[in-house]
């Protein structure tokens, strides 16, 4: 159990959340193209975007994956996205913070659910490209 849901119903409630930080993000990124804060879509996107990273944490998990290094590494971008936009106003270089930060947030958040999607779903498990296989059976020999 996680905050009282099953596994599943977690998931799902995490994947939701991922869906609607993307969306979200990719209307401030479209208002971004047009100089436009969007002030609602912003607070939105980074608010979702902060809790999929969170929830993401709280799922079952053996070790470091990809998906928890791209969580920690989101959380540090969003870190200063928040800072950038709430704390000095997007005022001179922290304009461009803003804008890579959020970016690269929205990005890592993208690889993800693109490589969720191609593990979990299987119509798109089976369009995956095979695992690389090793040749190499000497550590001194080199594998190409």
């Amino acid at each position: 159990m996680i905050l009282g849901m099953s596994i599943a119903t977690s998931t799902l409630v995490h994947v939701i959340i991922s869906l609607i930080g993307i969306v979200s993000g990719l209307i401030v990124l479209f208002g971004m193209f047009g100089s436009r804060r969007l002030p609602g879509w912003t607070a939105l996107f980074l608010l979702t975007t902060i809790l999929t990273s969170v929830t993401g944490f709280m799922l079952p998990s053996v070790g470091l994956t990809p998906a928890r290094i791209f969580g920690i590494i989101s959380l540090l971008m969003l870190a200063a996205a928040l800072l950038a936009f709430y704390g000095f106003r997007l005022g001179s270089a922290w304009r461009w913070i803003y804008v890579g930060s959020a970016v690269l947030a929205l990005y890592l958040n993208i690889v993800v659910l693109i490589l969720q999607a191609f593990l979990k779903i299987p119509f798109l498990h089976a369009l995956a490209p095979p695992a690389p296989s090793r040749r190499c059976s000497s550590p001194k020999a080199s594998c190409s």
